[in-house]
Parts: C-alpha cells; structure tokens; sequence
C-alpha cells in the first residue's frame, strides 16, 4: 500500500512538472511573438529614418522582412497547436523550437549586416533559454550550432557564397575578430548559463523537498487541520479532516466553512475575534445521525510581512477520548466503591450470622403458623438475602484469583446454554438460540470467571424480556479475539441507562443489587478483553463480549 501510495505521489509529481515545463513554453512562444512586433516595428523605424539601409540579397528588403515575419508567425502558431495536441515530447518540441530561433536568427544576421549583424545578441538568449529548459548538455550543443551557423552568415555574407549574394569585402581582420569575440562569448554564456541553471535546479530541487515535507507533516498530523479565508471560504483541509467530517478534500476547498458541518450553530467569528473565550473551544458534529463533540483552536494565518490572511482550524474528534474518560471514571469509582463494600460486608457479615444463627435457634420453639413464627420466618428470610448481597459485595470487592487455563470456550457456552434452558428462570415464553461458527475454540482463560460472565448477562436479558422474548447468543472467532454477542428482544436502555450499566449498586430490576454488571466488567478487564453495548428503549439489547486468544501455554497458577 505503501508503495502504490509512493507510485501515484511520483506520477502526480511528474504530471505536475510536464505541466509547468509546458506553461514555460508557451511562455517563450508569447514572447517570442512580442519579440516579431518588436521586430517589425524597428525595421518600420529604420526605413523611415534611413532610407538608404540595404539588404545582402537582390530581393527588396521589404520581402526579406515580410518573408520572415510570415515564416516566425507560422511557426508560432504550430508550437501552439502542438502544445495542445502534444504530438511531439515536451523536450523534443522544445528543441526543436530553439532549433527553429537559431536558424531565424541567422537568417537576420545574414540579411541585416553579417558579422556586424546587431541581430547576432538573440544567439545569447537562444542559448540561455536551452540552458533553462534542456540542461547542460543540450546547451553546449547549442552554442556550438550557434556559432557555426554565426560564422556561416557572417562568411557567406563576406565572401558572397550564398547564390545570388553580393560580397562585402569587409576587412578580414575585423571579420575574424567577430567570429573569434563571439566564440569566446557563446562559451562563457554556456558555462555562466550552466552554472546558473545548476543552482536553480539545486534551488528548485530543495523547494520541491520542502514543499513535499511541508505538505507529509500536514498530511500525517492525527488533528484536523483546515485553512480558510478572512471571509470563510475553505482553502485547504488535511486528511485528519477529512476522515473526521466525512468529507473529500475535493469537496471542503472552496467552500464556506459552516457548510462543512462545524459551526452551523455558532459562527466561527464569534471565536476569532472574541479575547473572553479560552484559546480551546468545543462544538458538535452531525455525523451518520450521531452527535459527535469536537475540540478545535482557532488562529490567525498572517503571510511572511505580517498581513492576516486568513485562519487555522485545529480540530479533534473527542468521541473516543470521552469514552476513555468514561472508563477511567468508571474504574476509580469502582475501585473506591470495592473498598467501601468490603468493609461494609466485613462490619456488617459477623453480626448478621449471629441474627440468622439465632432465629434458626428459636424456629422450632415455636408453634407453626402463630404469628410469632411468622415474624421470625420473615427475620431469617431476609437476613439470608441479605446475606447474599453480602457475599456479591465481596466477590466484586475481593474477587477470586483467576486460574488460566486452556479451554474449550465453545463448548463451555454449549454446556451453559443447556443448563439456562433447563433453569427455572426460563418461563414458557422464553426462546434461547445458539449460534457457534466453530464447533471447537480453544483460548486462555478461567472458566468459572468465564461461566459467570455467561451468567449475569443471560440473566438480565431474561429479566428485561419479561414473560416471553429471544435471546440470541453467537460466539466467532475473529483472528486474535474471541466474540460472544449476548442479544434480547427485551425492553432495552435509554442513553442515561447505558451511561449507568456498570456502576455498581446501579438496577433497573426488581430486587436487584446492582452488582452483576460490575462483576462482569472486572472480569473481562482482568482477562484484557473489551466490553460493548448496544441497546435502545424499546429495542432490545446487544452485549458485545471480545476475549483475547492467547496462543502460548499459560504460566502456572501459584
């Protein structure tokens, strides 16, 4: 995945560079057509205010002048439909455009004074543009083509070689002179224009790393991260952002930012510019019909002479990080309440057996159905209850130590769910159905721990269900994890009663002690394992069990 990421980073990255080597070239083209008027409006120039300026050729020198503007023009408008057409590669027109600008200007320097030739400079520019575009070694051909071509018009010119040409007879010296200055002086350029070329590769290289760095350490921060103009129009967004709103990037840019979903109730001025409200602020997020909440920072973006504008958006998805809070709340209560009910049941345990010890004494003293016997009946009664919710508060105080062992996991809730449907707590109405996808699933754990897990949410989801109603129970092995969904079609919870499911004392049953819960959730912590409820009013209630499997032999108990 990695690399098919670094893939398309490489082809998205040339595709842009071929892009901007074909903007420099249109751009060359734009100019060299202001370079022909220019052209042409010197030559008008000069035919106005020297009359006798004559050409090397018989030929008028206005049908040189024209012949070559046409000649340019034409050639203009065939690099622009190539650009857009793309027939030849980018390099390769390239060349063959400053091919074409060296023969145009030795045409000029032929016809416009040879050696002399004031033309003879756009040679220089030719071979800085091929330095700019082609590299080095592209560039030193071309000024030796240059000068060749150069000391062709300049000679032809001098000699009358070309057919037709009238010799100039300039002094030989000065001829010489020319070729051997303009040799010197296409050399130097190449190699200034190569040093210099060097440097801005070097230049741009490092300015595309940084941008490529920038652009993976905005990429890769966990936050949110969204720029946006002074009027709040989205610039750029981060994929945190996107994964966090549910949006594509393509669809947050250019966009105002409470149509983002942040900000509907409140706008986003309100925390810019406000110095009351602390730098961290929190707001909600519709989200796939949930209400998430989101802490977010928002900070002026000034450009590098200190001028606003725009705002950075920092932003978190606190969903996950309230639900860690829930549980560490939830784990100090308790550990505190542990406490409190270990010496409670410690304070309370003694006394209490003396009562029950002592109406057991007096029962057979006296006579059934007085109603003396009656109240003591009630005392013993309810002190055995009482009893009971003793021995729960310090099983969840003091619970047992867990043996680790391997078991048969499938056939342990096999085994179980024979002994529910045979209970008493099973009325009539009830159904019970076991669903296994492996018949044999071994993993670590205690199984009496296990077996009450079992237990307590079997029987909640029998109390909940009333008289009738199905409770389903699935077990799947899922790579490291085994799950055990515990599902009724009972009268489920509210948000405010799934908030409450495990803290202890905490019942929505009828003589309840609020302790099975909470028993449930200590033993599934010490196993490593992960708890998950689903439940709506109404609806019924999915318990979510996720054990881990622990392939390596268990150490033994002490």
């Amino acid at each position: 995945m990695r690399h098919a990421s670094d893939r398309s980073q490489a082809v998205s990255s040339h595709g842009r560079a071929d892009d901007r080597f074909a903007a420099r070239l249109q751009r060359i083209v734009v100019v060299r057509l202001i370079a022909i008027l220019s052209f042409l409006l010197s030559f008008f120039v000069l035919r106005v205010f020297m009359p006798g300026f004559q050409a090397a050729q018989t030929p008028s020198i206005d049908q040189v002048v024209y012949t070559l503007l046409l000649v340019a023009i034409g050639l203009n408008i065939v690099f622009l439909v190539q650009l857009r057409r793309a027939w030849l590669a980018l390099r390769t027109q390239a060349l063959v455009q400053f091919t074409s600008d060296l023969l145009l200007t030795t045409a000029l320097v032929y016809f416009f004074g040879g050696a002399s030739s004031p033309f003879s400079s756009i040679f220089f520019v030719v071979i800085i543009l091929t330095a700019t575009f082609l590299g080095r070694r592209a560039e030193f051909i071309v000024a030796s083509g240059a000068w060749v071509l150069y000391a062709a018009a300049a000679l032809s010119r001098q000699y009358g070689w070309a057919p037709g040409s009238v010799a100039t007879q300039d002094p030989l010296s000065e001829v010489a002179y020319r070729l051997i200055l303009h040799l010197l002086g296409f050399v130097l350029v190449a190699l200034l224009a190569a040093r210099l070329t060097g440097q801005l590769s070097r230049a741009e290289s490092d300015l595309a790393r940084l941008q490529v760095e920038h652009r993976d350490i905005v990429e890769s921060i966990p936050s949110g991260l969204i720029t946006f103009d002074p009027n709040g129009i989205v610039l750029t967004a981060n994929a945190a952002a996107t994964k966090i709103l549910g949006h594509s990037a393509e669809s947050l840019v250019d966009r105002q930012l409470s149509e983002t979903g942040l900000f509907v109730d409140q706008p986003w001025q309100d925390f810019a510019w406000s110095d009351e409200n602390p730098p961290r602020f929190e707001t909600s997020y519709e989200s796939g019909g949930e209400t998430r909440p989101i802490g977010f920072s928002l900070t002026e973006m000034t450009s590098a002479g200190g001028e606003p504008t725009g705002f950075v958006l920092i932003f978190q998805d606190l969903h996950e990080w309230r639900k860690l809070q829930e549980e560490l709340q939830l784990k100090d209560r308790m550990a505190a309440v542990g406490e409190m009910a270990a010496g409670i049941a410690h304070e309370i345990g003694n006394p209490l057996a003396a009562l029950s010890g002592s109406a057991q004494m007096l029962q057979p003293s006296l006579a059934e159905g007085s109603s003396q016997r009656t109240l003591l009946d009630i005392i013993l009664r309810e002190s055995q209850r009482l009893d009971r919710t003793i021995k729960s508060f310090l099983q969840f105080a003091r619970p047992t130590e867990r043996s680790s062992v391997l078991l048969d996991i499938a056939e342990l809730l096999r085994s179980n769910t024979e002994l529910l449907r045979n209970s008493e707590e099973v009325l009539p109405g009830h159904q019970i159905h076991l669903d296994l996808e492996e018949a044999s699933a071994e993993i670590i754990a205690d199984a009496d721990q296990i077996s009450q897990i079992f237990w307590n949410l079997t029987r909640n989801a029998l109390r909940a269900m009333d008289s009738a109603g199905d409770l389903y129970i699935r077990g799947r092995l899922r790579d490291d994890v085994y799950s055990i969904a515990f599902r009724d079609t009972g009268r489920g919870m509210t948000a405010g009663d799934r908030s409450q499911l495990f803290y202890p004392f905490r019942t929505s049953f009828t003589g309840g002690t609020g302790i099975g819960m909470a028993i449930v959730y200590r033993i599934v912590e010490e196993h490593g394992g992960r708890l998950k409820v689903e439940s709506e009013a109404g609806k019924g209630t999915l318990i979510t069990v996720d054990l881990p499997v622990t392939r390596t032999a268990p150490a033994p108990a002490p």
